[in-house]
């Protein structure tokens, strides 16, 4: 009888108790409608790899039509999934599912072969509607090529299509010009 009135009390002060976690968007409340760890994912096209995308974590949120990714990299292929056209790495990485915009954030690394690039900055975000990628306006951007071209600027924003690049703030670096005609005269004589 003694151990009986002691749970009866303890139900009835769980019962009773409410607690208030304040206002609360629905962004806030809304669990992850899909969890993975240590995730490989491959897309394919006519039996080709097309791109490879690695992740620690992968948490799919299909009310916002969001993915975040920790500890993300990629590599994407070139025709027929031979060799590596472009390949990233970021601590986290947020993709919108329905229109591929991705943004990357924790030291971010992007190596480009077909342009001899590589960026590195602590955010950039890929708007794939407008073939833009953007460092956000006071970000510094470290940017170098194997020649031994490099710059380091504030504020990146590039327009893939029209292949345009341009910098908010302060540019500082080297360019080197190399003249394919000079080489190969050197190499002649």
């Amino acid at each position: 009888m003694k151990k009986v009135i002691p749970a009866c009390i303890l139900i009835l002060l769980v019962s009773s108790c409410t607690f208030d976690y304040g206002e609360q968007d629905s962004s806030e409340r809304t669990l992850p409608d899909l969890v993975m760890q240590n995730v490989e994912y491959v897309r394919v096209r006519s039996a080709d790899p097309i791109a490879r995308i690695q992740a620690e974590r992968v948490e799919r949120y299909d009310s916002q039509g969001i993915m975040k990714l920790e500890s993300f990299s990629f590599k994407q292929y070139g025709e027929r999934g031979e060799e590596v056209n472009a390949s990233g790495s970021a601590g986290f990485a947020s993709v919108n599912i329905n229109t591929v915009d991705i943004f990357m954030d924790g030291g971010v690394r992007l190596e480009v072969e077909s342009e001899d690039i590589i960026i590195e900055t602590n955010q950039l975000e890929w708007i794939d509607g407008h073939r833009t990628l953007s460092s956000g306006e006071e970000n510094e951007v470290n940017i170098f090529q194997e020649n031994g071209t490099h710059f380091t600027g504030i504020g990146l924003f590039i327009d893939a299509r029209r292949r345009t690049w341009q910098f908010s703030g302060s540019v500082s670096g080297t360019y080197i010009h190399e003249d394919d005609e000079a080489e190969e005269s050197e190499e002649e004589g």
